[in-house]
């Protein structure tokens, strides 16, 4: 098992090639159009409705990017699919819609986000929603989630599907409550071997950590999250194969 090579050629935008200044938001319909449009990899978000069903959507709650209150996992995909994203006529979108638009057209790079809100173990529905719909798509597609536990029920569920880790410096203070002993098996990208993992996205401003090193040493693709800049795409090309990016176009 290997990352497509496509996902090492175009740029990949983060949560689409959004702007809601032009009535884009994140993960929407009309992010993914445009980065269609332009020829750029997708990079999208993965929470999980109340009835099973995955969903195109970063944050656990539905307060920062819609009108409505909550966690998602509270609300059917029906329910979701009905709720407008904030400053667009876009909703929220299903996996298996964005599947359907996108055709094969360009890479996607999903992230499953991270289900029990500790980096600990989870129950798999997410995954195996996500295994679900991808199980007779045949485009360039990869998964990844900052927990391993994540990515262990994605080795389960869908095999045959391209699987990483997404991985940072883990220096931020809301890291912290995780304590030292596991923030340092994450930094040392624990377990990547063992869960049969082909590549990683990391951190851009921490691509000098020699656990990554180790990788691209050993001849496994790196990639970045999150450029914002041409300079800081500069920079992070000296290690990194490909960049997630948004705010400007590479």
């Amino acid at each position: 098992m290997s990352l497509h090579p496509s996902f090492l050629t175009a740029p990949i935008a983060h949560r689409g090639l959004h702007d809601v200044t032009s009535g884009r938001p994140e993960n929407g319909l009309s992010a993914v159009r445009a980065a269609l449009d332009a020829g750029y990899g997708l990079e999208l978000d993965l929470q999980i409705s109340s009835d099973g069903v995955a969903m195109v959507f970063h944050d656990y709650e539905l307060d920062r990017v819609t009108g409505e209150t909550g966690q998602v996992k509270r609300r059917s995909a029906l329910e979701l699919g009905q709720i407008s994203l904030a400053g667009s006529k876009d909703r929220i979108p299903r996996l298996s819609e964005v599947l359907a638009l996108v055709d094969g057209r360009v890479p996607i790079l999903l992230e499953i986000k991270e289900q029990s809100r500790v980096m600990g173990p989870v129950d798999g529905a997410l995954e195996r929603a996500v295994a679900a719909d991808l199980a007779n798509y045949t485009g360039p597609v990869a998964m990844m989630s900052f927990n391993p536990a994540s990515v262990a029920a994605m080795a389960k569920a869908a095999p045959g599907v391209p699987r990483g880790l997404t991985s940072g410096s883990y220096d931020d203070p809301e890291w912290a409550p995780l304590g030292q002993a596991t923030l340092d098996r994450f930094r040392a990208l624990e377990g990547f071997d063992r869960l049969g993992c082909c590549f990683v996205s990391h951190y851009h401003k921490d691509l000098s950590d020699p656990a990554v090193a180790a990788l691209k040493a050993r001849g496994v693709p790196v990639l970045c999250w999150t450029i914002r800049t041409a300079e800081a795409e500069t920079a992070a090309r000296q290690v990194a194969d490909n960049v997630t990016f948004e705010g400007y176009l590479p």
